[in-house]
């Protein structure tokens, strides 16, 4: 399956001062696949080295870390020759040898002609708990996040239909086959962006065997909390996980503790939430109270709402029949919006962006704002439905004046009084031209 992040690779590849790149991202996001992939396309060669429970891989960096004796041990193992600019090197789940991590400092300022690509699930868990001499300013960081809608069209063989909506998109005007992309993101909310269950649905045409993929997915997350967390951390991060769908169905979407269990207390769960932000498995979106430029500055803590980085993970969590979704079933009126918020602010986040949302003193909420590339700040109000009578968007551009606002909605595209129409399934599109 063609990803996105093939593209930006390329570009670390060719770029002059090229540092080795660290890639993290949420298990079985793709990372180790999207790596080898690229080291098929464009290298002479590629060696794969694992660091999880190899005792001899990890032995070779604990002597010293000159590049030269390393680079002929990984050789003598991999049985691969290892040419600088032409061999691509992939150091997986490399938060498991401290050094290897701290060896690509060594790398970057002695040997920079060797090309390293190292990548975690966990690794920014680790990071966080400063277990390990991470190379600051050594290194460059990329994100892989699970596949968004662009990328599950590819793979469907709907590229025809996403020039259509590119060109929609980028005209304002209203999209032929707009209810056949309704329906694709229908199916996309099922299925989710975990390369695994999409590769099953393609494979399958089953969304019982998609289940069962996403299953094994949330089950290994619960799994990796109990490897690399203590009983008692374990015991409350799978309780805030858990507690992620309640969360959601609520009316209002801010996070209360007081839903992971009665007298929970904010003190006891902030490790746990950031566990959680930082393996991959949730994307946080605080509250910003003031819509100024920067965003950052009128962070109001500790309100913030979560969201699941896969959709299809979350609507197996929540436990809706696949069929329901796809029907568009009356009776998950009431869960619908949480689902599009859900989906909206993961695909904001994987656009290079970080959704914030506004609030004013409890009268008037807009779902999300991010500041565009331009230094522009802008609202995106989503609607599940066509209904797209909004108050708290129209407060916040009078309050605010922005040069553009988003509406994110089952209707088609359109442009009217300064606000943008988005349907649902183009807002993989918003980081593409955000000067409206």
């Amino acid at each position: 399956m063609e990803r996105k992040i093939y593209s930006k690779l390329k570009i670390w590849k060719e770029t002059d001062g090229r540092q080795p790149l660290v890639l993290h991202g949420a298990r079985q996001v793709g990372k180790t696949h999207s790596a080898l992939i690229f080291g098929r396309r464009y290298y002479k060669n590629t060696v794969y080295f694992n660091f999880e429970g190899d005792n001899e891989l990890c032995n070779i960096f604990e002597k010293d870390l000159k590049p030269e004796r390393i680079i002929k041990e990984l050789s003598v193992k991999s049985r691969e020759t290892i040419m600088k600019n032409d061999t691509l090197i992939i150091f997986d789940e490399v938060q498991a040898c401290e050094k290897a991590l701290t060896s690509l400092k060594y790398f970057c300022e002695n040997d920079p002609d060797y090309h390293i690509i190292a990548a975690g699930s966990l690794l920014g868990v680790a990071l966080n708990r400063e277990k390990y001499s991470f190379p600051v300013g050594k290194v460059q960081m990329m994100t892989l996040y699970p596949m968004d809608f662009e990328e599950f069209l590819i793979a469907l063989g709907r590229e025809s239909l996403l020039e259509k909506i590119v060109e929609s998109y980028d005209n304002d005007s209203e999209m032929l086959f707009h209810d056949m992309a309704m329906e694709l993101y229908k199916t996309y909310t099922v299925v989710g962006g975990m390369p695994k269950a999409v590769e099953e649905y393609l494979d399958k045409d089953d969304f019982n065997f998609v289940l069962s993929i996403q299953r094994n997915i949330n089950d290994a997350y619960i799994a990796d909390m109990a490897k690399y967390a203590s009983p008692h951390e374990t015991t409350k991060i799978l309780a805030a996980f858990n507690s992620i769908p309640a969360q959601l169905a609520k009316e209002n979407r801010k996070f209360q503790y007081k839903v992971i269990k009665s007298g929970a207390r904010a003190y006891d769960y902030e490790v746990p939430i950031e566990w959680l932000k930082s393996s991959g498995v949730i994307i946080k979106c605080s509250k910003i109270n003031d819509g100024r430029i920067p965003l950052s500055a009128y962070v109001e803590n500790p309100a913030f709402k979560i969201f699941m980085s896969d959709i299809g993970l979350l609507t197996s969590k929540m436990g809706i029949p696949p069929n329901m979704i796809i029907s568009g079933a009356n009776s998950l009126d009431g869960i619908k919006g949480a689902l599009a918020e859900n989906y909206v602010g993961a695909a904001i986040t994987f656009a290079g962006l970080i959704p914030y949302y506004w609030e004013s003193k409890g009268q008037a909420e807009v779902d999300f704002v991010f500041q565009d590339r331009d230094g522009n700040i802008v609202p995106v109000e989503v609607k599940s439905s066509q209904n797209v009578r909004s108050k708290s968007l129209k407060e916040y551009i009078k309050r605010y004046s922005p040069k553009y606002s988003i509406r994110v909605s089952a209707k088609n595209f359109g442009f009217e009084n300064g606000i943008k129409s988005i349907p649902l399934y183009a807002v993989f599109c918003i980081n593409r031209n955000q000067s409206a």
